[in-house]
């Protein structure tokens, strides 16, 4: 097992509980007395150098009354001031950036991103992106993991003087990237189904926060877990990956999973939101879509995310399942306004960060040229871009999107105003 690292947590500012605190990120990981997440918190200048494959080295019971998940961000009028003020200092073209959450060879035009050198500098100085998800290609072992976070990190210091939202799928069981992978000491915690068939809440959190033990030591400051699906269908793609088969089932699962991850200080996003788990085929490759009424849903798919907002997850992620009887249309749920700022906004409350899923799956891709697909995304009501595409050719069609008035840029500001206000508290 690798050293799951206690928890040192950064003075908290009157008014703002330990977990709010901690949901936004402002935590710091000590392993040995040493702050191995410093580059989170605000960096060092170290492990600026380093190269990735052909780079230049160098450089419990919740309800949708609670309407809180993320919004605790607001702790303060000196608090807001402070994201206000960084909201405007920041270009429009920067503005833009921080919505994109591309994977690094998305970022770099590399064919394998292992550290974080002069091509990733060259790179965000052109797109400063607001987060990058890592995949088990990119973790080679511990010591590498750590010093090319630590260097992306502070690349984003450099570039936007924010911390970059450094994230990993570690589901656990058959989602993960860390556990289990042979080049670090840590032992996969087995898939979230068993967990759930014990019927004790207590064990998701208890297994969630050990997932953040090992990863924040890493330098991840994000994890885009839990699952709050329902597998009420007979969809193999989540059966493993889900906590159960109906809403009292999964429901205090995902919330006890919700706070183990923010005690463990690590930021987490429930997702698909407004729940895959009862379609038909894999989004991944395919279009998807529930036959549920709004109604319906409330009954079942809505409620485990009813209660992750109840303890205050900071993310969401959106899926590209289709909700017809919803909706009136087939648009898959990530691109829609209905689902995203009508039920997740409206009805949920929920003033977090929304993220889409992967915008590259086959469900949402073709439905749109690469540079209308964030377009979309941000008309539905999304805050953050997962994995489009083609990231210039996005990155380029937001913009013009703004420059035409297709968008205004009142509308960016109020997602990057969610994701400054995250990022602000992951400096302390």
């Amino acid at each position: 097992m690798a050293s799951k690292g206690k928890g040192s947590h950064t003075a908290l500012r009157p008014g703002i509980s330990r977990r709010t605190a901690v949901a936004l990120g402002g935590v710091a990981v000590v392993a040995g007395g040493v702050a191995v997440a410093r580059g989170v918190l605000g960096g060092t200048g170290a492990d600026k150098a380093g190269g990735s494959a052909g780079e230049k080295s160098g450089g419990t019971g919740g309800s949708s009354a609670s309407k809180r998940g993320g919004s605790k961000a607001a702790t303060s009028a000196t608090g807001e001031k402070a994201v206000a003020r960084k909201v405007a200092s920041l270009t429009l073209e920067q503005k833009v950036a921080q919505m994109f959450f591309p994977q690094p060879e998305a970022l770099t035009g590399m064919g394998q991103v292992t550290a974080a050198g002069d091509t990733t500098r060259k790179a965000f100085a052109s797109i400063p992106v607001g987060g990058m998800c890592y995949f088990a290609q990119n973790l080679q072992s511990e010591s590498q993991a750590r010093q090319m976070l630590s260097a992306s990190n502070q690349i984003s210091l450099d570039e936007v003087g924010l911390p970059l939202l450094m994230s990993v799928d570690e589901e656990g069981g058959t989602v993960s990237r860390v556990g289990g992978n042979k080049g670090f000491s840590v032992e996969n915690v087995g898939n979230m189904r068993d967990v759930g068939n014990t019927g004790d809440a207590r064990r998701a959190y208890d297994v969630c926060k050990k997932i953040a033990g090992y990863l924040v030591p890493l330098g991840f400051n994000l994890d885009f877990a839990p699952d709050a699906d329902i597998v009420n269908g007979t969809s193999q793609t989540m059966a493993k990956r889900s906590f159960g088969t109906t809403a009292d089932a999964v429901a205090p699962m995902v919330e006890s999973a919700v706070k183990g991850f923010l005690d463990g200080g690590i930021m987490c996003c429930a997702k698909h939101f407004p729940g895959i788990g009862g379609a038909q085929g894999d989004s991944e490759t395919e279009a998807i879509a529930t036959d549920k009424t709004l109604d319906q849903l409330r009954q079942e798919e809505l409620v485990p995310f009813e209660r992750a907002i109840a303890a205050d997850v900071p993310m969401v992620m959106v899926g590209h399942i289709s909700c017809p009887k919803v909706t009136g249309d087939s648009a898959p749920a990530s691109l829609s306004r209905a689902i995203v700022t009508d039920v997740l906004r409206g009805e949920l409350g929920f003033d977090g960060i929304i993220i889409t899923d992967s915008l590259g799956m086959g469900a949402v891709s073709g439905l749109h040229k690469a540079r209308d697909l964030g377009v979309a995304a941000i008309q539905a009501g999304v805050d953050m871009l997962l994995m489009t595409p083609d990231l210039p050719a996005s990155y380029q069609g937001v913009l013009d999107a703004v420059k035409a008035g297709t968008i205004t840029e009142e509308r960016i500001d109020e997602s990057v105003t969610r994701i400054v206000r995250a990022k602000l508290a992951l400096q302390g």
